[in-house]
């Protein structure tokens, strides 16, 4: 098979689908590998290692997508993209079709097959394909909210961690999936008051024992988000219903009563976002305030850190890209998880999530698969 890899065009997003290192392993197993030139030169790849390692250099995007039997991008196709994509062609990313009926329209029409990594899943009921970019994510949130908390950042001037004598920040996390933890992690590290918010308490429970006391793990209801939220300092959005647009959880009103110069960050953007304020925004302008509440939107958050990020991709993606090169097909066929992942085939949405939220027929992954 022929795997092609444009160069992402969503603003500063430097990530790349494929490293060097794993052409070299699409290359061991047969197959051929066509790279847009500078690719991934945001991040030190050069075209030269892209070379080493086999792959072939072209000039433009749209050599690659003519091309290419299967496209590996990172995030969803942009409408330059999705046009260029054609009937039969795999397309293999991040889609977050939800909250973007553009796209999903625009990849009903290409009649391409196109399996969204957010929605892969796995035997322990995880999304692996999601995970690495939900750690960078959540890790990334506090640092982000951390200095947007700056006076000159439009903040409430409060240091994280605090200092001897002075209580620290009081952070809520809105969820405790790997997002939350993450963002947990990181917070309580900082030396943050830590409140974690959960609807599991399963989930609480373990976040309970590996924080021993450091972060407050919380059952959340709508008057839990309310109170804790109006006593924060910054407020991370973790949650996620994959492949499912997300729930508003805090509305304008509690948006409107909190301290000024809070700050808010929406990790769920991809998927809609969970602050009814919120709007996506980007890396060269990732802010902007509502109430005296500073929101970070950012919706290629990972990518502000895309070396990394990269790199903990590829490590997920890679097998399902090797075993799609393979036999497409009967890789989908044969794994029900890497099935979950497929969103749009030949024309038909095949993930009831988007299906719901659109209003599209919904046809099951298999079936669409055997027409």
């Amino acid at each position: 098979m022929l795997v092609g890899v444009p160069k992402e065009i969503k603003n500063h997003e430097y990530r790349v689908g494929l490293t060097p290192s794993s052409v070299v392993e699409l290359v061991a197993h047969g197959h051929r590998v066509m790279v847009e030139t500078d690719a991934g030169a945001g991040i030190d790849f050069s075209d030269g290692e892209y070379r080493d390692a086999g792959a072939e250099i072209v000039g433009s995007a749209a050599e690659v997508f003519a091309a290419a039997d299967m496209i590996v991008k990172v995030k969803e196709p942009q409408p330059v993209e999705c046009a260029m994509l054609r009937d039969g062609q795999i397309l293999y990313t991040y889609l977050h079709l939800a909250p973007d009926p553009q796209q999903t329209k625009l990849l009903v029409e290409s009649g391409a097959t196109c399996i969204a990594y957010e929605t892969v899943t796995d035997n322990n009921g995880g999304l692996p394909l999601l995970a690495p970019m939900s750690e960078v994510a959540g890790r990334m949130s506090v640092q982000a909210g951390a200095y947007h908390l700056e006076k000159a950042q439009g903040g409430r001037g409060v240091l994280l961690g605090g200092v001897p004598g002075v209580a620290p920040a009081k952070v809520l996390v809105i969820g405790g999936g790997v997002v939350g933890d993450n963002a947990a992690a990181i917070a309580v590290g900082m030396g943050a008051d830590v409140t974690i918010l959960d609807r599991s308490i399963a989930r609480l429970r373990e976040l309970d024992a590996k924080y021993e006391g450091r972060a407050h793990c919380v059952y959340s209801t709508m008057a839990a988000i309310e109170d804790c939220a109006l006593d924060s300092d910054l407020v991370i959005g973790a949650v996620l219903i994959p492949g499912a647009a997300a729930p508003k959880l805090l509305s304008r009103d509690i948006i409107s009563r909190m301290k000024k110069g809070a700050v808010v960050v929406d990790v769920a953007i991809d998927q809609g976002g969970c602050f009814e304020t919120s709007r996506a925004t980007t890396h060269q302008q990732p802010t902007y305030v509502v109430d005296d509440v500073v929101h970070y939107c950012v919706a290629n958050m990972p990518g502000g850190v895309a070396r990394t990020a990269t790199m903990a991709l590829n490590n997920a993606t890679l097998p399902y890209a090797l075993a799609l090169a393979n036999d497409p097909i009967n890789a989908l066929l044969g794994d029900k998880h890497l099935l979950n992942g497929l969103n749009v085939h030949k024309g038909h949405v095949t993930y009831k999530a988007v299906a719901d939220a659109l209003g599209y027929a919904y046809v099951p992954a298999g079936e669409a698969l055997k027409v």
